[in-house]
């Protein structure tokens, strides 16, 4: 695996080293020993799977608070979606800074979501499925979400969402959700 370093601290794009011939090809989707090497989590305790059977359907932008907080690794393994995330580490240097890539079942890329980010993605495709990695149990305590609009952190969606939970659309913004709280300090 070649593990990408992103501009959010401890955020990496994964792409896997194929090794083929004329029958197909072998890559590794998780190395306990590759990832412990560039310093990521390496225990995950629940593979997770989701199917969204529309073009512009948005999912997120979600996170859990401590003891929840947990890291995921995302995979499109069907279709294409443009996946994001936002730091949300109390302190941190990119506080409220987002990335996103375009994760499709060509490119095989992955995304490592650390502890302490919101994470969430529009599907580019019909009949798009994501297979996640996730290091903690949900918690439905300490589930939480962002409005995926907010323009305080402004993402830039290629596409408008035409399928959005209304869960999703009522999350609070960012300057509700952190105003003078320290939700994510330690992470």
């Amino acid at each position: 695996m070649k593990f990408h370093r992103l501009p959010l601290d401890g955020a990496r794009l994964i792409e896997l080293e194929k090794r083929g011939d004329e029958r197909g090809f072998f890559a590794r989707f998780f190395c306990e020993k590759e990832f412990a090497a560039d310093g990521l989590e390496t225990r995950f305790v629940q593979v997770n799977t989701s199917l969204s059977a529309k073009k512009g359907t948005l999912r997120g932008m979600h996170y859990q608070l401590p003891p929840s907080a947990e890291v995921k690794v995302i995979r499109c393994i069907r279709g294409s979606l443009f996946d994001v995330i936002v730091d949300l580490r109390a302190g941190s240097p990119t506080f409220g800074k987002w990335y996103g890539a375009e994760l499709n079942a060509e490119n095989r890329l992955m995304m490592y979501v650390p502890r302490g980010f919101a994470h969430g993605f529009i599907t580019l495709q019909d009949d798009t499925e994501a297979l996640y990695l996730v290091s903690a149990f949900y918690g439905p305590n300490e589930e939480r979400g962002l409005r995926f609009n907010d323009p305080a952190i402004g993402v830039e969606w290629p596409l408008a969402a035409v399928e959005v939970s209304d869960k999703d659309r009522n999350w609070p913004d960012l300057a509700t959700e952190f105003h003078g709280t320290e939700l994510m300090r330690g992470l």
